[in-house]
């Protein structure tokens, strides 16, 4: 082993699906963002973990600011160990807050800190980590933790681009894991499909950061229970003619499909749209541009898809007088002067 190595992973955020990517089988399209934490790992006489998070360092004996962390370690170690691996202590620093000033941008999440710790082992003992096994260990850190989340998530941030997603069900996955070992688990088809997105169509991705905190947990379950058939239905149906709109370079077809995703998230509930979400998402009024709330809502972020140079340079200057920052943007393609499809 080397004496030192350094990982980093990103962030991500919703372009299309959240909240219907919680029931098996939905799909979802999930942007990566390109804002990272990063973590050093060397070998050490003892374990010790350090986060900048909190102000101590802990090694193995169960913490429950380092719980997170402590468990994907167990769980990697085992897996490594099944993998001929001869394991020995290690220190292991993480550092880069998906913050500024105190506040989150929402564009990460535990999984993050679980595909970092499991890169930066993996990194330490020089062993090959394919972005789908990368995907799976996380998600079974998050699975035992009791965490039913879709996963989506880990599926950007592991694979590191615009992704669509294919949810599975968690549950039935939990179950096999009290009776069946970890290879085993690995082993099986659980269901999901992950597949990495090349669009054909020409538009400036930008994320709109409205430095409020996003939805309570409490929150977040009161929307997901008033999730039913009708929303399931017509968000998925967005998302695959979405996904038709990308491959095809159909504008008309992109800017009706987010339309209608964003339009069904505010009929699921109204606190998914805050003041600041609303004056982002109309902040699209007269351009070129379709804008919608992604992730949880209530806070964090929007993005919208711009269409034209000069709509994408109007619609920030908007959210900018509005108190909204803009955290990210990329251009995907080069513009055409008349829509596609």
């Amino acid at each position: 082993m080397k004496i030192k190595k350094e990982v980093r992973a990103g962030g991500k955020l919703y372009v299309a699906g959240e909240y219907s990517i919680l029931t098996p089988g939905q799909t979802a399209i999930i942007q990566f963002i390109p804002i990272y934490m990063q973590a050093e790992i060397q070998p050490a006489s003892t374990y010790r973990i350090q986060s900048d998070m909190f102000p101590f360092a802990v090694d193995l004996t169960p913490n429950t600011d380092y719980a997170l962390i402590q468990e994907t370690v167990h769980l990697m170690n085992a897996y490594l160990q099944s993998q001929g691996v001869a394991i020995s202590p290690f220190d292991l620093r993480i550092g880069g807050k998906f913050e500024r000033e105190g506040k989150k941008f929402g564009i990460g999440s535990s999984g993050s800190v679980v595909l970092l710790t499991l890169k930066a082992m993996a990194a330490l003992y020089d062993f090959p980590l394919p972005a789908d096994l990368l995907f799976r260990l996380a998600c079974l850190v998050l699975i035992q933790r009791g965490d039913n989340g879709s996963m989506g998530d880990l599926a950007c941030i592991a694979y590191e681009g615009l992704v669509s997603y294919r949810s599975f069900d968690r549950r039935a996955l939990a179950e096999q894991l009290q009776d069946q070992d970890l290879d085993q688990v690995l082993a099986l088809d659980w269901g999901y499909e992950i597949e990495l997105l090349s669009p054909q169509l020409s538009y400036t991705f930008l994320v709109g950061w409205t430095q409020e905190p996003a939805i309570s947990r409490d929150l977040i379950n009161r929307v997901r229970s008033a999730i039913g058939p009708v929303f399931l239905k017509g968000t998925e149906q967005a998302v695959q003619d979405l996904l038709v709109a990308f491959q095809e370079a159909d504008r008309d077809l992109a800017w009706s499909s987010i339309g209608r995703a964003s339009d069904l998230l505010l009929s699921l509930n109204e606190v998914i749209y805050t003041k600041k979400l609303a004056q982002l998402k109309r902040a699209e009024e007269g351009l070129k541009v379709i804008a919608k709330s992604s992730g949880a809502g209530g806070g964090d972020c929007g993005i919208a898809l711009a269409f034209e140079e000069a709509a994408a340079q109007e619609i920030v200057r908007r959210w900018r007088e509005a108190g909204i920052d803009l955290l990210y943007s990329e251009r995907m393609g080069e513009y055409d002067d008349q829509p596609k499809g």
